[in-house]
């Protein structure tokens, strides 16, 4: 069954980069005038010429983003189960040669951790775990996911690559997406940060989606890290290929987008690749928006406060608000088990009230089960 691989392999990364870095003012004049962009208009607003004309770029995004989703955002919450995992990978710091203290959370604790965001108003969690098959693996999730929905309106998690069979199994006790970033679509690159383990295994994560989007799952996120490869903005327009690939094969999923960049962890000596300034990431963030208006675009706790202000109105769908990275984090603070460091450290509260600023509504839960993911009930909120 064909795949997003063999796509990849038609791709000249030096290439598409030598062309990405060519267009011209004329070239992203012509994308701006343009309703409906393609591929050849996302090489013109992801390059260097883009960046000087990012005031027209968010200005159009800010329309097209507001016209598709109203004056809502989303917030969410990471709840990390683990952070026990058996790959070595050189920006994480989750990795197995990090010598960090590991813990897998159980049932009471997970319960412990479920009541305490719920308490702070959110009903959408994201899973998160290290990637470990033995202890973490479909055993662990079969036993959990459904202890965990009871507290949550809609549950995605971010975890290792699965089977196909998996997801279906874990879609029927409640799951409802899940995020596979890719990290970087340049093959050696990948394989410098991925030393030992499952991870090293690129065409395995690359073709996740496609065995997602089999199982029928509602939404699949999709994401590079911004830092790991020496040309980000390669790396983007071959996520904007893929994400149009999976948009055309399998058009009953959903589709969400997320841009991370690196973050120090605990015992990190940050080695980035490539540099992208808070200008170049709204950049990235409002050509996918132009590209392809439905899809849905987050925003974590790795930015900066005054970054989160000032984007999530132009262009920002969901968010999340007072994140712990680390296993047990929301009722037993202990930095020194995180993935990255947060840089934005603001409570859902004191972020509601940013929203309210900007005329944005905070959207605490969009939906019930019973009514169906169809359906959405953005009247229903909590006011904190």
């Amino acid at each position: 069954m064909e795949t997003f691989s063999k796509k990849l392999k038609e791709i000249q990364w030096d290439v598409i980069s030598s062309r990405i870095h060519k267009q011209t003012v004329q070239d992203v004049e012509r994308a701006l005038m343009l309703e409906n962009l393609g591929l050849q208009e996302m090489m013109a607003l992801l390059s260097p010429t883009g960046v000087h004309y990012l005031e027209s770029i968010a200005q159009r995004a800010y329309t097209i983003t507001r016209q598709r989703f109203g004056n809502t955002v989303t917030f969410y919450l990471p709840l990390y189960l683990s952070n026990l995992c058996s790959n070595d990978c050189t920006y994480c710091g989750f990795s197995m040669k990090n010598r960090i203290r590991r813990k897998i959370l159980g049932r009471q604790e997970i319960i412990r951790e479920c009541e305490a965001i719920h308490a702070q108003g959110i009903n959408h969690l994201l899973l998160v775990t290290g990637e470990h098959q033995a202890k973490v693996g479909i055993e662990y999730f079969r036993r959990y996911v459904p202890l965990i929905r009871k507290y949550c309106s809609s549950l995605i998690m971010e975890v290792q690559p699965m089977l196909q069979e998996d997801y279906e199994e874990l879609i029927a006790l409640g799951l409802d997406g899940v995020l596979v970033y890719q990290e970087t679509y340049h093959t050696q690159t990948y394989s410098h940060h991925h030393l030992y383990g499952k991870k090293q295994d690129f065409l395995w994560r690359l073709e996740t989606p496609d065995r997602l989007a089999r199982s029928g799952v509602d939404k699949i996120g999709l994401g590079i890290l911004i830092g790991l490869s020496d040309d980000w903005r390669t790396d983007c327009y071959i996520l904007a290929k893929h994400l149009l690939y999976l948009r055309k094969t399998y058009w009953k999923s959903r589709y969400s987008l997320s841009f991370p960049r690196l973050r120090p962890f605990t015992g990190s000596v940050l080695d980035s690749s490539s540099t992208m300034g808070e200008a170049e990431l709204l950049q990235v963030m409002c050509a996918f928006r132009l590209l392809v208006p439905e899809v849905e675009i987050s925003l974590s706790t790795r930015e900066s406060p005054y970054f989160r202000d000032h984007t999530i109105p132009i262009v920002v769908n969901n968010i999340s608000a007072g994140s712990k990275t680390q296993p047990g984090g929301y009722t037993n603070n202990q930095s020194e088990l995180e993935q990255f460091l947060p840089h934005d450290n603001r409570s859902p509260k004191e972020m509601a009230k940013v929203l309210r600023l900007s005329g944005l509504q905070p959207v605490w839960k969009d939906w019930d089960p019973y009514l169906g993911h169809s359906i959405s009930c953005l009247s229903i909120k909590q006011n904190i």
